[in-house]
């Protein structure tokens, strides 16, 4: 979807700008980072960015923005609100600018109460969108959504070019032929949703800060890096970013396949621990 000489709009938090190694990088396309709040791209900062960036006399020395790039949820595990996206959706519209919308936790999204963002709504905000599946019980694959038909033209033949293309395509999509019937990705994220919550909960009665309030299947909590190094020996987690001398955010992740004995094994273990 992008000229060569065009990057992609991202929050500073996005994935495609702290993980995946650089790969947008990598294949030419610049990723152009801005301010983010609580993990989200907001359509006053798109709208701020491009009207600098026009009146720029010299923007013609300059990557040219070519995409906004977001994640629902965010790599925060907060989510967007329909006004929220449908605000982004009109400034990309207003600027010509394709809205892409990251789905690999899409089904976390959809399971939390908070959500009020549907695939409908999806469909008619985004350029393209994708529907995760990997992070939810697929075997391999994402489902890639191109509502305006024609809109990427010989769509088939550019992943043929770059060897991305499987010879047997019909093993993803009966994937998500199940993940699509009865609703079932609707709720499949429901017990990692169930299970963080109870984390939750156990975290604040035991005392613990929280560094941004989420509602999805992550949570990220201020750790005393003792702690930390006791609770590395018998749980995994992420290391996310350091707090002060002392301290470091770090993620704690349920899935659609976490159970209550995973999460009531975590909570004794911080207990046992006195973490």
């Amino acid at each position: 979807m992008l000229h060569r000489y065009e990057g992609v709009l991202a929050a500073t938090t996005g994935h495609v700008s702290i993980h995946e190694a650089g790969a947008i990088e990598y294949t030419g396309h610049k990723v152009i980072q801005l301010p983010q709040t609580q993990g989200k791209l907001l359509a006053s900062t798109v709208r701020q960015f491009m009207e600098t960036f026009r009146a720029d006399a010299n923007n013609e020395h300059m990557v040219q923005p070519g995409m906004v790039y977001i994640s629902h949820p965010t790599e925060y595990g907060t989510l967007y609100t329909k006004q929220e996206l449908l605000a982004l959706a009109e400034t990309c519209r207003q600027y010509d600018l394709p809205l892409y919308v990251d789905g690999a936790r899409l089904a976390y999204a959809l399971a939390a109460p908070e959500n009020d963002i549907t695939l409908a709504d999806l469909a008619a905000s985004c350029t393209v969108f994708y529907i995760g599946g990997t992070k939810c019980g697929a075997l391999i694959g994402e489902a890639v959504v191109i509502p305006q038909k024609g809109r990427i033209p010989h769509f088939f033949t550019t992943i043929k070019q770059h060897g991305a293309l499987l010879a047997k395509g019909w093993l993803l999509g009966t994937q998500f032929d199940v993940l699509f019937s009865d609703g079932l990705y609707e709720r499949i994220g429901r017990p990692a949703i169930e299970s963080a919550n109870v984390i939750r909960q156990a975290l604040k009665a035991a005392g613990y800060t929280f560094y941004i309030p989420t509602v999805t299947n992550q949570i990220f909590v201020i750790m005393d890096n003792q702690k930390i190094e006791a609770l590395s020996h018998t749980v995994a987690f992420s290391r996310w970013e350091p707090y002060d001398a002392d301290h470091t955010i770090i993620r704690l992740a349920t899935s659609w396949a976490t159970t209550k004995k995973d999460t009531d094994s975590l909570i004794a273990c911080l207990r046992t621990h006195n973490l």
